[in-house]
């Protein structure tokens, strides 16, 4: 597993809108194994391999994470935000913050009052970004309306292969993709392989249609999060039971097709890969639903990653699950030569 490349995807800054960070270090990198790179008007990226194939495997995962926008500046200099995408706002108060701007990152911090606490009803709009200026005039010299706002989080090694960061939602599905294209390439994989490193999932989820109508794929492998059930008092009734580290997550869903979820769990049974199986009433509410209603209707199988505290500052995952996606889909595709 390359590390370093992982790494560097989750050091940058991809707020839903601007996602061109994530997906310059996945230009740069993929330029050594991909045939092609497409890119398009709202950042997708698009990485080919045998593009000369008449059969195409769309794999897709969102490039962009939860965060703010600045919305408005006070007489104080304080920064107002809304939010992009489905952030939890207690995690925010207290926080250091980083400030994507014209003259490059800027930190500031979220006010936080015992008060803020105890709000029931907090959200965006009731932050206040600490950014150091004391007037309106100072704040708008380096900050614009509209400049995107993530939490100033670090990147842990822990226990037992797991690791923690911000934003493992979906960046490290977009890690899996794209090295599950380079693991087929050394395989010997001949068919057409179009690794999409999508915008927008958190918000509007354009990017996975808008790929899906290009490529225009025969079937689509979706990789993102999952909820693990392992912490808390997590009811297991509606989704199932999820584990970290006990493999990659195949769902059971109407928008899933049956046939696509069988192929997987036989390859993870050639490769010994342990998968888990979790359930969906309807929707998966991932990019995939988005692929399987776009062009005339696009067979789809998602692969999940299990992962813990999703959406907030910290969340976990484990360096076994994420190998087993690699090779179980690295395998998948392989089958079809």
């Amino acid at each position: 597993m390359k590390e370093e490349f992982l790494e560097q995807i989750l050091s940058e800054i991809s707020v839903s809108g601007s996602e061109e960070p994530v997906q310059e270090v996945v230009k740069a990198y993929m330029k050594d194994y991909a045939n092609e790179i497409h890119e398009d008007e709202i950042g997708d990226v698009v990485c080919v391999l045998n593009p000369e194939s008449d059969t195409r495997i769309m794999l897709s995962a969102h490039a962009d994470e939860i965060g703010a926008v600045v919305s408005n500046v006070t007489d104080k200099g304080r920064l107002q935000v809304v939010n992009r995408g489905g952030i939890i706002p207690f995690t925010y108060p207290g926080q250091q913050v980083m400030v994507c701007t014209r003259h490059g990152i800027i930190y500031g911090v979220v006010e936080a009052r015992r008060e803020s606490f105890e709000n029931k009803e907090l959200s965006a709009k009731d932050f206040l970004i600490d950014i150091g200026a004391s007037t309106k005039e100072e704040a708008l010299s380096q900050v614009s309306l509209g400049d995107v706002i993530a939490l100033d989080t670090h990147i842990r090694q822990m226990m037992n292969e797991r690791f923690t960061a911000r934003a493992l939602d979906d960046r490290l599905g977009v890690f899996i993709i794209m090295e599950s294209l380079r693991r087929a390439k050394e395989k010997g994989c001949t068919t057409g392989v179009y690794a999409a490193s999508t915008a927008g999932e958190e918000t509007t989820k354009n990017g996975a249609y808008w790929c899906s109508s290009r490529i225009k794929p025969d079937l689509a492998v979706v990789v993102d999060v999952t909820y693990c059930s392992d912490y808390g008092d997590k009811d297991t009734t509606e989704a199932g039971t999820v584990e970290l580290g006990r493999g990659p997550v195949l769902c059971n869903s109407p928008t899933v097709a049956k046939a696509l979820n069988k192929k997987m769990q036989q390859c993870a049974a050639n490769l010994k890969i342990p998968v888990q199986i979790e359930a969906a009433s309807g929707l998966t509410y991932t990019d995939g639903d988005r692929i399987h209603f776009s062009n005339q209707g696009v067979p789809m199988v998602l692969v999940s990653i299990p992962l813990r505290y999703m959406h907030t500052p910290a969340e976990v995952a484990d360096k076994k699950d994420v190998e087993g996606c690699i090779e179980l889909i690295a395998e998948f595709l392989c089958q079809y030569q």
